[in-house]
């Protein structure tokens, strides 16, 4: 099918809820990206970080295929070794104690939720339920996680949300500490608020905020779905704020393109979730297991290393460029916004996209970076190449 017959067959029979651009993307390879008319885009966005290692891995698919050739799926009533491998490692890369499957950010994120009101009434009874967020945070789109989304914008249409959510100034402690009143059972936060525009806490704030909900016994959820599984150098972001928190969420990129997320969390936090209490029926499945691992294998090393090297790469050759639009780059590794000035940050990634690079929006006035973190040096010096050009015609 060329692309015109794909989006107009895609426009006549899928519930308009994406306003797409007009590519259809048929394969990948690496960090490029070719549409039906094979031409190529360099990506910068990885499916919004999900294909942390790019396309076409040999290795990604090998396991995928020598999975699905011996058990597609089989319930969480039984053991599986690809599950069972994952959790170990995954325990063992974050200093964790109890893994849980499922297969989204959003389905992670509610997972912590119940977690949070679970211990706190096993602890303290009723009445202790109420969760904490950012304001500007952004934790996924079922009924909960966006009231749990600290965005006026997300609070439409859905009536009625379920209760229990408040939210407090980013970086302001004082405000923090307000919020934490008798009712509070847990703090749940984005080290670095993605879809808010790329903004990073301070670790001054986190330290102070740890510390805080340790005193008062309120658990700390860390929402790690888009800076998760190396995104910003180390394993998980919290590592590069020297906490532990009592729950951190992942999913995006750690099955390297398979629906998978989930949570982990600490030794205080690993009994509350007893048998009955909390499922998934998909959670755990070996082929999206199997391809996590192989994700594990691949960013082994100093995968990771090289991800801050590549950032810290990616960050300086933008900060180079001449041009008014560029009003601030910031981020961590390989997972950055530019902050532009005097043209949409929409009609900006539109521009880079007819030009064969492939970005992101965040915020209100953020172009968002998310390469591949298997991109080359060479690719990352093409698309700053790219994303200059592009600003040069626009002065």
């Amino acid at each position: 099918m060329t692309s015109n017959e794909i989006i107009a067959l895609a426009d006549a029979n899928l519930m308009p809820t994406y306003a797409r651009f007009p590519v259809a993307f048929i394969r990948g390879e690496g960090a490029r990206l070719f549409d039906a008319e094979d031409r190529e885009y360099l990506d910068f966005s990885s499916g919004i970080g999900v294909n942390s290692i790019g396309y076409a891995d040999e290795k990604w698919i090998a396991a995928v295929a020598s999975q699905a050739g011996r058990l597609a799926h089989i319930s969480n009533l039984f053991y599986t070794e690809p599950c069972t491998l994952l959790a170990a490692r995954l325990n063992s890369l974050s200093g964790m104690s109890g893994a849980f499957f499922g297969n989204s950010g959003a389905e992670a994120n509610e997972g912590m939720i119940k977690l949070a009101r679970k211990y706190s009434f096993d602890k303290y009874g009723g009445g202790r339920s109420t969760i904490v967020t950012l304001e500007n945070s952004f934790h996924g789109r079922t009924v909960a996680t966006l009231e749990a989304t600290g965005q006026e914008r997300f609070h439409n249409f859905f009536m009625p949300f379920t209760g229990g959510f408040k939210y407090a100034e980013a970086g302001n402690i004082e405000d923090m500490e307000a919020k934490l009143g008798p009712d509070v059972c847990a703090v749940m936060i984005e080290l670095i608020q993605g879809e808010g525009g790329v903004m990073p806490l301070e670790h001054d704030y986190v330290g102070k905020l740890t510390a805080l909900c340790r005193e008062r016994d309120i658990l700390l959820l860390v929402d790690e779905v888009q800076t998760g599984v190396g995104r910003t150098g180390t394993f998980f972001a919290f590592q590069q704020y020297d906490i532990l928190p009592d729950a951190v969420s992942f999913a995006k990129g750690i099955a390297g393109g398979l629906p998978l997320g989930g949570l982990l969390v600490n030794e205080k936090c690993a009994a509350v979730l007893g048998p009955g209490t909390h499922a998934s029926t998909f959670g755990g499945n070996p082929i999206c297991c199997s391809a996590a691992l192989a994700v594990l294998d691949i960013l082994d090393g100093d995968a990771l290393l090289k991800v801050r090297e590549k950032g810290a790469k990616l960050r300086a050759m933008i900060e180079e460029i001449s041009s008014p639009i560029i009003a601030g780059v910031r981020g961590l590794g390989l997972m950055l916004g530019i902050q532009v000035r005097g043209i949409a940050h929409s009609e900006l990634v539109k521009k880079l996209l007819d030009a064969g690079l492939v970005c992101l929006t965040a915020g209100s006035d953020v172009v968002r970076l998310m390469p591949p973190l298997t991109i080359t040096d060479r690719e990352i010096e093409r698309g700053v190449i790219i994303l200059a050009d592009v600003l040069e015609e626009l002065k």
